[in-house]
């Protein structure tokens, strides 16, 4: 019998009217119920969702997927959890679309591994997050990343739920780029890693904020290199078009895959550097095995 009051549904459409149909039920049967509901869906589809609540869509938190989610490692933490945080003593609805056709396949990976890793981040918590999938185009590991899934004519457990399979099978050696700038850091040079960030950032075209963001996700990234990562490590710089790539590995190892991840309260103590990796980036990917962790950060210029 199933009693986990966390549920984690797929939900497998096929065109405009479906996803609509199913969606605003979805947000009509938590209001009815007096659910918060939030709406994380990219903007098209939001729209949409929007029009067909009406007046009720006042009454729902609606978000911009592409925007607030633009790096899957950031959507738990700056989305999910933050909705989910601000009714702790209540049941809490959230439509979340994650994955869409724009999503590039340097994305997908962190995107599936996002998937799995909202059933570890919100075991126990009375949450329901429904996931759209267009099944024309997007399916893909959907039945692995959520234990029940659904449509058009009703919903069934997953037979191939496997969230660790999918976490574990996309944490492979990143590709390597074609040229970079890199440079050897430990304690006593780590502003270099900062200098050579922003640097590489002005020229390609990068400015204010932006340029304080970078230099301070590296600047994170180097100092968790030099505490847990062996005290030292190697920054890799270069440009993929657009966008800008800065590389951190050392000779740590990741164990916990929901590092980063985790809201923290500004009252307690502890390491938040990935966590502020993951709200500043705009993708985040990771490669970790015992002895050897490669944290590879972007920034697209908008």
């Amino acid at each position: 019998m199933w009693t986990e009051p966390f549920v984690h549904p797929a939900l497998f459409y096929r065109g405009d009217g479906e996803y609509v149909a199913a969606t605003t039920a979805f947000v009509r049967e938590g209001l009815a119920a007096g659910d918060p509901v939030a709406i994380a869906v990219p903007a098209a589809n939001l729209a949409l969702i929007e029009a067909a609540l009406g007046t009720a869509a006042g009454r729902v938190l609606l978000l911009d997927m592409q925007e607030a989610g633009r790096n899957p490692g950031r959507i738990i933490p700056g989305v999910l959890r933050d909705f989910a945080d601000r009714h702790p003593d209540r049941h809490v609805r959230i439509i979340g679309e994650p994955i869409w056709a724009g999503r590039t396949a340097t994305e997908y990976p962190a995107c599936a591994q996002h998937e799995a890793l909202i059933n570890l981040a919100f075991t126990g918590r009375r949450v329901t997050i429904l996931c759209p999938y267009d099944v024309v185009r997007l399916t893909a590991e959907a039945a692995r990343t959520h234990p029940v899934l659904r449509d058009a004519t009703g919903e069934w457990p997953s037979a191939d739920y496997a969230p660790h399979g999918v976490v574990d099978g996309h944490n492979r050696p990143l590709d390597e780029p074609v040229a970079f700038s890199s440079l050897l850091f430990d304690r006593s040079n780590l502003s270099a890693v900062r200098g050579m960030a922003a640097k590489q950032a002005t020229a390609l075209g990068f400015d204010g904020d932006r340029i304080d963001d970078i230099r301070l996700a590296v600047a994170e990234l180097g100092a968790n290199s030099l505490d847990h990562g062996g005290g030292s490590g190697t920054l890799r710089v270069w440009t993929e078009g657009d966008r800008l790539v800065c590389e951190v590995s050392d000779a740590g190892h990741i164990t916990d895959p929901l590092v980063g991840r985790r809201p923290v309260d500004p009252r307690e103590a502890g390491s938040r550097g990935l966590l502020i990796v993951n709200l500043l980036s705009d993708l985040v990917r990771v490669h970790t095995r015992d002895g050897a962790t490669a944290i590879r950060v972007y920034f697209e210029l908008r």
